[in-house]
C-alpha cells in the first residue's frame, strides 16, 4: 500500500469517527431517555404491585373486622361501608352483605345478589354464586318464572354449579306439585359423577320423601 493510500484510509477513518461522535452528540439523548423510561417503568410496576398488595390486605382486614361484629345488622352495615379495590372485591362484599341481611330483609338481599349476577366485568363464579343464593332465598319477591329462567340458564353451565341449579329447579317443581318432574331432575343429579356428597345426601332425602328410589351411593372405607 502506498503512502498516499494509507493517508486516505486514515482520513476516511477520522471522518467516520467524527460522524459517529456527531451522531451521538445529536441523538444520544434518545438512548438516555429510553434508559430513564425503562427504569421509571420498572419502578412504577413495583410501586403499583406494592400498592395493590397493600390495598388487598387492607380490604381483607376490613372484612374480617366487619364479620367479627356480634350483631347481624351491624355486620351488614360494616360490610356495606367498606370500599372495594375492584369489581370482584365489590362482588365479594355484596355476597357477604346479602348473607348477613338475608334472614331479616330477603328482598333487599335478593336485589343485592341479582345486581352482582347482572354486573359485567365480574368473574363468572361470583355471578353464578350470586344467582344461586338469590334463587334460594325464601320471600325474596322473585317470581317463579324469573327463578326458572335464571336457574335453567345456570344449569346449562354444567359442573357443580349446574347441579346446584338443578336442585333448586327440583324444589320449584315440588312447590308447584310436579313430583314427577322433580324426581326426574333429582335422579339426574344423583346419577351424576360430579355430585358432591352433601348434595347427594340432600337429593337422596328428597327422592325418598317423594316416594322414589335413590341410587345406592358408593362410599369409601
Amino acid at each position: 500500500m502506498s503512502d498516499t493510500d494509507s493517508f486516505i484510509d486514515e482520513v476516511t477513518e477520522e471522518v467516520r469517527r467524527d460522524r459517529f461522535y456527531g451522531v451521538l452528540r445529536r441523538y444520544g439523548w434518545i438512548a438516555g431517555v429510553v434508559a430513564i423510561a425503562l427504569v421509571a417503568g420498572t419502578a412504577w410496576n413495583e410501586w403499583k404491585k406494592s400498592n395493590e398488595q397493600q390495598a388487598a390486605q387492607e380490604f381483607g382486614d376490613s372484612i374480617i373486622t366487619a364479620l367479627e361484629q356480634p350483631d347481624r345488622a351491624v355486620r351488614a352495615d360494616a360490610l356495606a361501608g367498606i370500599t372495594a379495590p375492584n369489581a370482584d372485591g365489590q362482588a365479594i362484599l355484596e355476597l357477604l352483605t346479602a348473607g348477613e341481611e338475608g334472614s331479616e330483609a330477603p328482598a333487599d338481599a335478593a336485589a343485592r345478589l341479582l345486581s352482582v349476577a347482572d354486573t359485567d366485568g365480574v368473574q363468572t363464579v361470583y355471578r353464578q354464586i350470586a344467582t344461586l343464593k338469590a334463587m334460594s332465598l325464601p320471600n325474596s319477591g322473585i317470581s317463579v318464572e324469573d327463578k326458572q329462567t335464571r336457574l335453567e340458564g345456570l344449569a346449562l353451565s354444567g359442573g357443580v354449579t349446574g347441579l346446584l341449579a338443578e336442585e333448586q329447579l327440583a324444589l320449584i317443581d315440588i312447590e308447584q306439585g310436579d313430583s314427577d318432574a322433580a324426581l326426574t331432575r333429582l335422579a339426574g343429579i344423583d346419577e351424576n359423577a360430579q355430585t358432591t356428597p352433601s348434595l347427594r345426601n340432600r337429593v337422596t332425602q328428597l327422592i325418598v320423601a317423594l316416594g322414589g328410589e335413590p341410587q345406592i351411593a358408593v362410599t369409601s372405607e
